[in-house]
């Protein structure tokens, strides 16, 4: 059995997650060239810009709701997902939500009228990224339990998607938490090839993404994303977007991608997630809980992550303290 992930893992994981999303925030939808000059400005020099009446630091819901998961585990000190749909619900409900997605939306307005957990979720065709962008903390919850975290991970995301791809894109990102935590260092074909048997278990066909994913690693980023950025979608159905649509699969695959070209440099794979713009809150995110996970809180740049807010709330220092928290309740239970 591994050991519980440290402190430095446990603040790395939600912290590199916060900065990754506040940092996406502020040019979330926006073409490549504005992506790529952002965030060469902001990581290269510690650069701040907020976004409209928002300052910089500022984190969306991609944060928010793995957030009200940490605390959800550590009111109950165990995955609840009774206990984390009434977070969801009350999030909304409260309008304290920044940045909402449309079917994670939908399926709060269904808890609020009395709809159990498991038949909240949106259903298909629709296939947003709202239930991976969430899922890294299960990575750390189970850390030594794959059968808990497929199923962890499965029924955290239907409470708002019901679409199997879905679930397939919360196991990914929760196991790609949970190998960083004990791979070093990190081997790409060996780390995707673990992540697609964890997702077979789940969804069978985003093991099939996550292999043809492998083959595309080697490729540059301005090439790898055209590939990327349409896995899984309808024929022109991405055209609206810049970059990596709000899509489960292309936005799974690339915050996968941005982790595995740079395992050991936090702002390196930051930057390959937002620099080909689109849906680059919720890239950001994923790819910096996994980083965080792995490197620590102290491969983290500690400037910017002090600017942390949820307009005025979750500042850093409650971040860190609730990822002790989360930890002390993982030893308690170990």
């Amino acid at each position: 059995m591994m050991d519980v992930p440290s402190e430095e893992q446990f603040r790395g994981c939600l912290v590199g997650q916060a900065l990754g999303d506040a940092l996406g925030f502020v040019v979330e939808g926006r073409p490549p060239e504005v992506c790529r000059e952002y965030i060469d400005d902001v990581l290269a020099r510690d650069g701040v810009l907020g976004r409209g009446r928002f300052p910089f630091g500022q984190y969306s819901d991609d944060t928010q709701l793995a957030r009200e998961l940490m605390q959800s585990y550590a009111a109950c000190g165990r995955f609840d997902p009774e206990d984390y749909a009434r977070r969801i619900r009350a999030i909304f409900s409260e309008g304290r939500i920044v940045g909402r997605g449309r079917s994670t939306q939908e399926a709060a307005g269904r808890l609020a009228r009395g709809v159990p957990w498991y038949e909240a979720g949106t259903p298909p065709p629709s296939a947003g990224n709202g239930s991976a962008m969430r899922a890294g903390p299960i990575g750390l919850i189970f850390h030594d339990d794959p059968e808990g975290l497929v199923r962890a991970a499965t029924q955290q995301g239907v409470i708002t998607h019901a679409d199997p791809r879905c679930s397939g894109g919360a196991i990914a990102i929760a196991g790609a938490v949970s190998l960083s935590l004990r791979a070093r260092p990190v081997e790409p074909a060996p780390f995707l090839a673990r992540l697609a048997e964890l997702s077979e278990e789940g969804e069978p066909r985003f093991a099939i993404y996550l292999r043809r994913l492998a083959r595309w690693l080697p490729l540059p980023p301005e090439e790898a994303v055209r590939r990327i950025s349409g896995e899984g979608l309808e024929q022109d159905s991405s055209r609206r977007w810049h970059g990596i649509p709000p899509f489960v699969v292309g936005s799974v695959l690339w915050s996968l991608y941005s982790f595995l070209k740079s395992p050991d440099d936090y702002r390196s794979t930051i930057r390959t997630a937002i620099a080909v713009g689109g849906d680059v809150d919720t890239t950001a995110a994923m790819a910096g809980a996994i980083s965080g996970a792995h490197l620590g809180l102290a491969a983290i740049p500690q400037s910017l992550a002090h600017c942390l807010t949820d307009r005025g709330t979750w500042e850093f220092a409650e971040l860190i303290a609730l990822a002790d928290e989360c930890r002390r309740t993982e030893q308690r239970l170990a």
